[in-house]
């Protein structure tokens, strides 16, 4: 007994020694901006400028990434500005940089209620925690989902293909309980990625394809091959079709804009 007690005493000590603040979860050393609030406030959206330095930027990002996981701040003023004015949402964009850039690129193509909510890096898990705010509280008709680039590179960490699939699915599932249409596109070529040198995407962006169009027909959804259109046999982005082998350029969003247009036309039955 004296050596149970004993031994349970050391594991009380240990425990108390590893117990830290949930506070400092959401810390940053060097943060400038420490001290916003966390936890259940009336305003959890402080605006803090992104600054261009590369090592303001990295403790700004990593700042946004602790206090703001699903980045629900980033749209948070637009969604009010669109549900207030009421004007009617025919197809949110949901995605990463390749749908971000696409506004900045080719605005003219933000017309006819497409309403573009990409965000740069995003994993299809960050998606999950802002589609609420994002996609579901705008109504839209239909929802555009071109995902999982950034699960490949890592961005967030490791997941199994299953889990990125899921993270998916879970999107296309609440879109159908909510009344609103899907569509599916194809994640683009890529045969590296920049910022994630020790990657070689092109075999599980292929992968991911074959589901994606497999899911889109078994459950009635649409899909659309961006991949097809902007690659070559090789896997890699077609010449002059993107900046970086990744995102594309104006060229790359020439291809994109009709395909998108046409699974639009044949997703809700109108004419652009």
């Amino acid at each position: 007994m004296r050596h149970a007690a004993t031994a349970i005493a050391g594991v009380l000590a240990l425990s108390a020694a590893l117990v830290v603040p949930a506070q400092a979860q959401t810390r940053v050393d060097g943060d400038p901006h420490a001290q916003d609030p966390v936890g259940i406030v009336e305003e959890p959206c402080p605006h803090h400028p992104m600054p261009s330095d590369g090592e303001g930027w990295q403790v700004w990002n990593l700042h946004m990434l602790t206090r703001d996981f699903g980045q629900l701040c980033r749209y948070a003023e637009a969604n009010k500005a669109l549900k207030a004015k009421k004007t009617p949402v025919e197809v949110v964009f949901m995605g990463d940089s390749i749908t971000d850039n696409w506004q900045n690129i080719d605005p003219d193509f933000w017309t006819n209620g497409r309403v573009d909510r990409g965000i740069s890096g995003q994993t299809t898990q960050q998606m999950l925690v802002r589609y609420r705010e994002d996609v579901l509280k705008l109504k839209p008709r239909a929802v555009h989902i071109l995902a999982a680039t950034n699960d490949i590179a890592g961005n967030t960490g490791a997941a199994t293909m299953e889990q990125v699939t899921g993270n998916i699915e879970t999107m296309a599932e609440l879109a159908r309980a909510h009344g609103i249409k899907v569509i599916l596109g194809s994640v683009p070529p890529a045969k590296a990625f920049p910022w994630a040198p020790d990657k070689h995407p092109d075999p599980q962006v292929r992968a991911l394809n074959v589901w994606l169009k497999g899911y889109a027909a078994r459950e009635g959804f649409t899909y659309v091959d961006y991949w097809s259109a902007l690659g070559t046999p090789e896997g890699a982005m077609g010449e002059g079709l993107s900046s970086d082998g990744v995102h594309p350029t104006a060229e790359g969003y020439a291809i994109m804009a009709p395909l998108a247009k046409a699974a639009i036309a044949h997703t809700l039955g109108d004419v652009d």
